[in-house]
């Protein structure tokens, strides 16, 4: 596929503006980043592991091509240095914004309109890749067609994993996990585990068709997130990743792969504060309204 070393930023007043816009030059591999006045360090953090990543990844595939698109919806640094830096690696990096504060999903979808790509990654500014990650996720895709969207072991600061794949939830599941304090959880061990699929989801084992999975990674087949329309931007933050999982589940297979490692720095909504949770529970409402409610 050819290549582009054109970037720059976009600024758009609406949907309408956003129909109209020409997607990017056909790449292997679109990249959404998308940002919210973000922990500056953090989110180089983020672009530099990327930028490693796909430098490994190039050592074994060197005709890969690759697009990258950073959505500011708020206080995003200047990202001229950031733009230079994907421009040494012949990665066009287009960063999107003046669209203000549209929501997690939303940012996401204004990428999606642009992209074109065999492979499109969702990703978090709190994430950092392995070296190795996009080598082995695009090689196990390359070689497995069935499967439409892949999800990696996630690990914390201290290298303990973080289990992101879920089975559907009951509301008494994300109140426990998002709320109780850690020792009022006791009671609700069993539960939460198999919540949170303990018993199947190691560093080993391939995992086909969790019903949920982690909007901090998600590397999608371009065409299965495009029948999806891509997220429902109707969900400002929080639970989007659910609803695009299981409506995922509709047109493809997913799979979780462990020998993909990234650490993720991110937190829960009750750390947040009060915004959060109100943003958490109103997210909530719609994903069991859309889902169907499960109490206990």
């Amino acid at each position: 596929m050819g290549r582009s070393n054109v970037s720059g930023v976009m600024r758009q007043s609406g949907a309408a503006q956003e129909a109209l816009r020409p997607r990017a030059e056909a790449v292997d591999l679109s990249i959404s980043v998308v940002v919210y006045r973000p922990d500056v360090a953090q989110l180089e953090r983020t672009l530099a592991t990327l930028r490693v990543s796909w430098a490994a990844l190039q050592r074994t595939a060197p005709d890969l091509s690759a697009s990258i698109f950073l959505v500011d919806n708020g206080g995003a640094p200047d990202m001229t240095a950031t733009v230079r830096a994907f421009a040494g690696l012949d990665i066009p990096c287009t960063v999107i914004a003046g669209h203000g504060n549209v929501g997690y999903g939303a940012g996401h979808n204004l990428a999606l309109a642009q992209a074109d790509s065999t492979y499109h990654l969702v990703l978090n500014p709190d994430v950092e890749l392995a070296a190795d990650a996009l080598e082995k996720a695009l090689a196990f895709l390359d070689t497995h067609s069935g499967y439409g969207l892949l999800t990696p072991y996630i690990c914390d600061e201290h290298g303990e994993q973080q289990f992101l794949c879920r089975r559907f939830p009951t509301v008494l599941d994300l109140l426990v996990r998002g709320f109780f304090p850690e020792k009022l959880r006791a009671p609700f061990a069993g539960r939460l585990s198999r919540y949170e699929m303990r018993g199947e989801v190691n560093d080993q084992d391939t995992v086909i068709n969790p019903p949920i999975v982690s909007g901090c990674f998600m590397l999608f087949r371009t065409d299965v997130l495009r029948r999806l329309d891509g997220f429902d931007d109707r969900y400002f933050l929080y639970f989007e990743d659910y609803d695009l999982s299981l409506r995922t589940h509709d047109v493809s297979d997913v799979v979780y792969l462990p020998a993909v490692r990234i650490l993720h720095h991110g937190g829960g909504a009750s750390r947040k504060g009060w915004l959060h949770v109100r943003l958490f529970v109103v997210s909530m409402v719609r994903f069991f309204n859309r889902f169907g409610w499960r109490w206990l």
